[in-house]
């Protein structure tokens, strides 16, 4: 049986598919974008978060429970040392005021499955489901694989979140068991995307076409960020290449927010952490338009 690692668990989701849905975030992700709002699914493997607003000032319990004296304290200020520490759990349990937090848990499909089946009755009454976001799903494909054997059985519907960096071969594994794909898609321009996150848009681009050539349901997710990816020629791009696309739900224009700020600090990588804008509500209303006249179906948010 194949393990998985997931960093968090969302109930009552309303923004990740249609209907009522639980979401299940995978950890590890292959892009690296700049103005990502969940850097703890970056990493593939499970790190420590420390919230030091939220640590005492007088408190050591974490330090005198640590077995690899991995953890000290200077003044107000508590230093992990990432090479000692192997993430054992215990500073976390002896924590009364929850400023350290493991973000990855290594759990079976079976698990999972056992955790959504007890929100089976609100996706029953909204046409809801499960969606398997991340971080990157496709990135741990024999958990994955299992994952969807196992929501299936009991004919859920499952909505997957993905880059679209992966081998087609992955997503065409997965294809008979998703029932709507929600596809991000950053930017037209190879270099800009490259710059931006990480790796070339080439492969996202032409996985995007063989998933829609193959039938599939498809959301176009599109982050918005100022000065990044909201200028007038990628959008006239990025609906010129949707437009030739069959299979194409919907579109979501997705304003950049700064969520994800704070957790760069929490994760001690402070440095990695950029900051941007998201459009003005103007600019929002013009690029929503834009894809209205082009004949898509359109909303802004999730």
């Amino acid at each position: 049986m194949a393990k998985g690692i997931i960093f968090d668990i969302k109930r009552y989701a309303v923004h990740d598919g249609p209907g009522i849905r639980t979401t299940v975030f995978f950890k590890g992700c292959p892009l690296d974008c700049q103005w990502c709002h969940n850097p703890e699914g970056i990493e593939p493997m499970p790190e420590m978060l420390l919230n030091k607003v939220k640590c005492a000032i007088d408190c050591r319990a974490c330090i005198s429970e640590c077995p690899r004296d991995a953890i000290s304290k200077i003044g107000t200020t508590v230093y992990i040392d990432q090479e000692k520490c192997d993430l054992c759990g215990n500073c976390v349990d002896s924590c009364m005021y929850e400023a350290l937090l493991i973000a990855g848990e290594k759990v079976s499909a079976r698990d999972i499955f056992t955790e959504v089946d007890k929100d089976l009755i609100f996706y029953d009454e909204s046409d809801g489901g499960v969606t398997l976001s991340g971080g990157e799903p496709l990135l741990q494909k024999e958990f994955l694989n299992e994952l969807l054997d196992e929501l299936k059985s009991r004919d859920m519907h499952v909505t997957l979140d993905t880059s679209g960096y992966s081998p087609f071969a992955d997503l065409e594994r997965v294809c008979d068991r998703v029932d709507l794909f929600l596809y991000d898609l950053k930017m037209m321009d190879e270099m800009d995307h490259e710059e931006y996150t990480g790796v070339s848009n080439a492969i996202i681009l032409r996985n995007l076409r063989e998933l829609v050539s193959a039938g599939k349901p498809v959301e176009i997710r599109i982050p918005l960020v100022c000065n990044v990816n909201d200028d007038e020629q990628n959008i006239r791009e990025t609906i010129r290449y949707l437009f030739d696309l069959e299979n194409i739900q919907s579109v979501s224009l997705l304003p950049y927010h700064r969520g994800g700020c704070e957790k760069y600090i929490r994760l001690r990588k402070g440095e990695r952490m950029k900051l941007f804008k998201p459009p003005s509500k103007d600019r929002i209303r013009q690029i929503k338009q834009s894809f209205l006249e082009a004949g898509f179906k359109v909303r802004v948010g999730g």
